[in-house]
């Protein structure tokens, strides 16, 4: 399955939108990459608006478009608002709940994380990263990896923890004790912007 390999910051100035959630990637240059970059002032169509909502959460998660497209319909089949699923099923994939808690400085640290076999779920190693964690899981490092660098870094500098996971400094272990309320989630996402692209 191809990977996107590079910029994550020319994504946010693609689109506009901090993947990283913390406005650093647009900090210096908060307009898109190229060298027109700055004159881009035409206004978008629907389709435009649609598609650009879509790339922005695609890009943020770290997913192809195979495996958006599959998540979405997937949020479809679930009792609730369509948009506020998507989000729901996002948020509830390892690598997404590994960086949540700090074991990461980005999505994509995270997912080479698990990739590499140095996360544990109720103690069984997932190499997994779009494994769907179920609420009340407790998401570790496996024993041999509670040195590596890296993630110990990352946990000196995480960021204030969002409140639909737990972390217990002492074990640096974590847990997904409920599913995320929208008004937790990111409120520059327009998720029914993605529903209406997809529902064409």
């Amino acid at each position: 399955m191809s990977r996107y390999t590079g910029s994550s910051y020319k994504q946010a100035r693609r689109t506009n939108f901090s993947l990283l959630e913390n406005g650093k990637e647009l900090a210096r240059r908060p307009y898109g990459p190229g060298q027109h970059g700055v004159d881009r002032k035409r206004k978008p169509s629907n389709y435009s608006t649609q598609l650009l909502e879509k790339q922005k959460v695609k890009f943020m998660y770290g997913l192809s478009e195979k495996q958006f497209k599959k998540t979405f319909f997937e949020a479809g089949k679930l009792s609730g608002v369509h948009g506020e699923n998507l989000l729901i099923l996002l948020e509830s994939r390892l690598d997404n709940l590994v960086y949540r808690l700090g074991f990461a400085k980005t999505r994509r640290a995270a997912k080479q994380l698990v990739n590499h076999g140095h996360i544990t779920v109720n103690g069984k190693k997932v190499d997994i990263p779009s494994y769907r964690v179920k609420v009340g899981s407790t998401i570790a490092l496996k024993e041999e990896s509670k040195d590596h660098k890296a993630v110990k870094e990352a946990l000196e500098n995480a960021p204030k923890r969002v409140e639909f996971v737990t972390f217990d400094e002492k074990t640096n272990t974590g847990k997904y004790v409920r599913v995320p309320q929208r008004s937790e989630l990111n409120p520059e996402i327009k998720e029914s912007l993605i529903v209406e692209f997809y529902n064409k």
